[in-house]
C-alpha cells in the first residue's frame, strides 16, 4: 500500500516551516511480522469481474473451521502481526465471523473488515461498530450503472452504499475501495467527489493485478496514460485536503511506481524537497510481498500476497503461520526477501528500483512466466526509468486459457 496523504503532509509541513519533518523512529524492540489478509471464506454472493479468487454463491469444501483459525491466531500475535484484514469471498457469509473477530479481539489483534457491503443492513451494522474492527473497506467500482454490471448484480451498488452510510453513521472508519479498468475509469472523479459527498475517510485507489478474473480480464487494463491521469488526479485530491486540514486519507496499491511518480509530481513543484522525500520512498521500500504482507486462504495454504494464489507456500494446517513465513527454501519467497530482488529487464535497470521494489511480480509472471521479468503493468515512461527498451506486450487472456482456468476453478471447487 502507497499512502499518498502521509508523504503530502510531510511536503506540506517541509513548505510551511522550512524543513522537512524528521518521521518517527520505530522501538527498537521484536520487529512487526506482516500484516495477514486472511479469505475465510472464498463464497461471495456476487460474482466480480476482477475477482483474484474467482469466487461464487456456492460451498467451498475444506475451509477452516473457527477452532482452527483460533489456534493459527495464537501464532499470528506470538509472530508479532501487527494488523489482520479477515476479507473473502464475502466474509459476512460466514456464521461464525463475528466470533472470529472476538478471538482476533481477544488476542490484542488490530483487526480490518474487506467486504462488498451487501449484506449489511442496520443489526450488522451494529454489530460490525460492536465487534471493535479499526477499519471496515467496501469496494465501489464506478456509480450505479457500472458497479452493478461490474459486480454483476442489479442493486449491488445501492446496497454498498447503504452500507457505508449505515456504518459511518456509527462511527465506524471506513474507506472506499476501488479499482480502475479502462471499463470503469470514466466514474473514478465521480467516487471521489461521493467520498467527499458522504463523509468517508479513506479512499483506496487499486490497479488491476493478474490475478483469478483479474488476470482473465486483464485486457481490460487500463492505459498507461490513463492510469497516470488517475493517479495524478488522487495527488491533487490528497493535496487539496491537506491544505485544507481536511482529516482524509488516499492511499493506492498494485503498483508500485506510484512511489516514483509521485516523486515526480513532487519535483516538478516544490524540489527543494525532492531529495530527502526520496529518501523517504527508499525507505518505504515499494512493493511488500513476502516481505510485509501475507495471505492465507480460505483452505490454510500461505501465499506471498493475495494475488497469488496460484503459488502455495505451506499449509498452516501442517505447519504454524510463522515457520511457513521464515522458511527461504521456496525459491520465489526467497528472491521476494531479497533486497534488492533479483529482477530482469526495464525494472533491473531502473533509477527506481530502490523505490518501487521491482513493482508486483504476479504480472511479470502472468504475462511471461518468469517471476522477475520487468512488471508490464509500470506506467512509467522511459524518461522516467532511465532506460529505452521495447515494452513487454499485455497479451490478452486468451479463450482456451480462459475455458481452462475455468475448469480448473470447478475442479478445485468439487474437492
Amino acid at each position: 500500500m502507497f499512502r499518498i496523504s502521509q508523504y503530502l503532509r510531510e511536503v506540506h509541513e517541509a513548505e510551511r516551516e522550512g524543513r522537512y519533518p524528521v518521521p518517527a523512529r520505530r522501538g527498537s524492540g521484536t520487529p512487526p511480522g506482516p500484516v495477514v489478509i486472511w479469505n475465510l471464506t472464498r463464497r461471495c454472493n456476487l460474482t466480480c469481474r476482477h475477482c483474484y479468487a474467482l469466487s461464487a454463491d456456492h460451498a467451498y469444501p475444506g475451509e477452516l473451521s473457527t477452532d482452527e483459525i483460533a489456534t493459527v491466531m495464537d501464532d499470528l500475535r506470538a509472530f508479532h502481526v501487527p494488523f489482520l484484514i479477515l476479507s473473502g469471498g464475502e466474509p459476512l457469509l460466514r456464521p461464525d465471523l463475528f466470533e472470529i473477530a472476538a478471538h482476533a479481539r481477544a488476542r490484542g489483534l488490530r483487526m480490518g473488515l474487506s467486504t462488498n457491503g451487501t449484506r449489511i443492513d442496520e443489526a450488522v451494522a451494529d454489530r460490525i461498530a460492536q465487534a471493535g474492527f479499526d477499519y471496515v473497506g467496501i469496494s465501489l467500482d464506478g456509480l450505479a450503472a457500472t458497479h452493478d454490471r461490474f459486480r454483476r448484480q442489479e442493486g449491488a451498488f445501492a446496497a454498498s452504499l447503504q452500507a457505508l452510510r449505515w456504518l459511518r453513521d456509527r462511527d465506524v472508519k471506513l474507506g472506499l475501495r476501488y479499482t480502475m479498468t479502462a471499463q470503469n475509469a470514466h466514474d473514478f472523479p465521480a467516487l471521489l467527489a461521493l467520498m467527499r459527498d458522504e463523509g468517508i475517510e479513506k479512499f483506496y485507489f487499486s490497479h488491476l493485478n493478474y490475478a483469478g478474473r483479474g488476470n482473465i480480464h486483464r485486457g481490460d487494463d487500463a492505459h498507461f496514460s490513463a492510469t497516470r491521469q488517475a493517479v495524478t488526479r488522487l495527488f491533487e485530491a490528497a493535496w487539496s485536503a491537506v491544505e485544507a486540514g481536511r482529516d482524509e486519507e488516499y492511499v493506492t496499491g498494485n503498483n508500485d511506481a506510484d512511489g516514483p511518480f509521485l516523486l515526480n509530481w513532487v519535483a516538478a513543484r516544490w524540489p527543494r524537497w525532492a531529495a530527502t522525500l526520496r529518501e523517504r520512498l527508499v525507505a518505504w521500500g515499494g512493493n511488500a510481498s513476502g516481505l510485509h504482507v501475507a495471505n492465507i486462504d480460505n483452505l490454510g495454504q500461505v501465499h506471498p500476497d493475495t494475488m497469488w494464489w496460484h503459488h502455495d507456500l505451506g499449509d498452516v494446517r501442517k505447519r504454524p503461520f510463522s515457520s511457513i513465513w521464515t522458511d527461504l527454501s521456496d525459491p520465489l519467497m526467497a528472491g521476494l526477501k531479497r533486497q534488492p530482488r533479483p529482477v530482469q529487464g526495464r525494472c533491473g535497470a531502473c533509477r527506481h528500483l530502490d523505490i518501487c521494489g521491482g513493482n508486483t511480480r504476479v504480472r511479470a509472471h502472468q504475462l511471461t512466466g518468469n517471476w522477475w521479468a520487468e512488471d508490464p503493468g509500470c506506467h512509467l515512461l522511459d524518461e522516467d526509468v532511465g532506460w529505452q527498451t521495447e515494452r513487454v506486450p499485455l497479451r490478452p487472456f486468451t479463450s482456451a486459457k480462459r475455458a481452462t482456468v475455468m475448469m480448473e476453478a470447478k475442479s478445485c471447487e468439487a474437492n
